[in-house]
């Protein structure tokens, strides 16, 4: 078993999603990572009252996908899914 293993790219996004969802609960919603795909396209799931806001897409593409570009550069894009 290898000790100095890194961290695997949907961990890492789970770690970013972590420092995320709280500012997303405290509106009354939340989101979960659906998965991550090999090309590098993040899905996520809205819940709560992120389900039909307005704002949920601003949420999607300047909160979520900014961070986790910046933290874990081989996400390509975030989408969501149903």
């Amino acid at each position: 078993m290898m000790t100095d293993e890194q961290p695997t790219t949907q961990a890492r996004v789970e770690q970013v999603m972590d420092l995320i969802r709280p500012s997303i609960q405290a509106d009354g919603g939340d989101v979960d990572l659906v998965e991550v795909t090999d090309e590098g396209v993040v899905r996520v799931r809205f819940k709560g009252a992120c389900i039909g806001c307005p704002s949920s897409s601003m949420t999607l593409k300047a909160g979520i996908e900014r961070n986790l570009r910046q933290y874990v550069p081989e996400v390509t894009a975030v989408e969501a899914v149903d």
